[in-house]
């Protein structure tokens, strides 16, 4: 087999078009949740923080320096731990989400487990030798 079939084998399983779907899907729902962070919940709690944001929350470790003409002769060092902090109210929100996805599906696997051993199974036909058997039989009597 050409690597090239096999390329196209392996690219065209269905986990793997499923898996580019989660992917997709996947970052449209961080920018979702980004925009749910940044524009919705963060202004309320900057508000109760005393009007910041925590985007803005940052610790200068260098200033920065410029010459007389205004150009920057030492960039300003500084670790935005803000930024950080909305990163992690991100992630909490998506593990959040995610986990009560992963919930939802659990509850709707085991309700379908328990309706599908709750129905009653169909009873069992006559098996196939017996059948002809019966045909055999039927024939025997036609016949004499």
């Amino acid at each position: 087999m050409g690597m090239i079939q096999e390329f196209k084998e392996f690219a065209l399983k269905g986990n793997m078009i499923d898996m580019a779907v989660g992917i997709i899907i996947g970052g449209a729902f961080g920018g979702l949740v980004k925009s749910l962070v940044g524009k919705v919940m963060m202004p309320p709690l900057g508000v109760l923080m005393g009007g910041l944001d925590f985007s803005e929350y940052s610790l200068v470790l260098q200033q920065g320096e410029k010459d007389a003409e205004g150009n920057v002769v030492k960039e300003m060092v500084e670790m935005q731990y803000g930024a950080f902090i909305t990163e992690g109210i991100n992630f909490v929100i998506v593990a959040f989400a995610v986990f009560m996805l992963i919930k939802g599906i659990n509850a709707a696997r085991k309700r379908f487990e328990a309706e599908k051993e709750a129905e009653p199974e169909a009873p069992a036909g006559p098996t196939q030798e017996e059948l002809l058997a019966d045909i055999r039989d039927l024939l025997k009597t036609q016949k004499g």
